[in-house]
């Protein structure tokens, strides 16, 4: 697996993008994510974006993060905001997703972010699974859909370790 940093608007990161979205669309019975996201967010160091390739450099993860700290969407000062993780299809399974995750915390934590958050939805139980047994905890919600039913919140800790 070769993991590359890639800008937000990168044709394959706009391509993973157009899949996640289609995905929440089929989900939750909507037009997908509609948070802001701009490319700038992830441009380090106040952001990281990363792709997975297959052997066949085909790109198949996909995952960032951007910084946030207090206003009045519910964060708080020093926050990394996880967004879009992302697996396809076909190399669900394996670990990558996880592996995506371990590489956002350390850069997050090395850029001095103080909590990794990020918000998913009650429709994305694999998410949810990946989230607690990667020790995030539920937290206040936050963000976008921060006063939507089906929106669920978490953080982790990212001092201490």
């Amino acid at each position: 697996m070769n993991i590359q940093r890639v800008p937000f608007d990168h044709p394959d990161a706009v391509k993973l993008n157009d899949e996640v979205q289609l995905e929440y669309a089929r989900r939750y019975g909507d037009e997908g994510d509609l948070t802001y996201l701009d490319p700038d967010m992830f441009r380090p160091p106040r952001g990281l974006y990363l792709i997975a390739y297959d052997e066949r450099d085909r790109p198949v993860a996909t995952g960032g993060w951007r910084t946030q700290d207090e206003n009045d969407e519910g964060y708080a000062d020093g926050d990394a905001e996880l967004k879009r993780m992302y697996v396809v299809p076909q190399a669900r399974g394996h670990g990558l997703a996880r592996h995506v995750l371990g590489l956002l915390e350390e850069d997050a934590r090395a850029a001095g972010r103080l909590r990794m958050v990020l918000e998913t939805g009650d429709q994305q139980p694999e998410a949810i699974a990946l989230y607690t047994s990667s020790g995030y905890a539920p937290c206040a919600k936050f963000g976008y859909y921060r006063t939507h039913e089906s929106s669920l919140c978490f953080a982790k800790p990212l001092t201490g370790q």
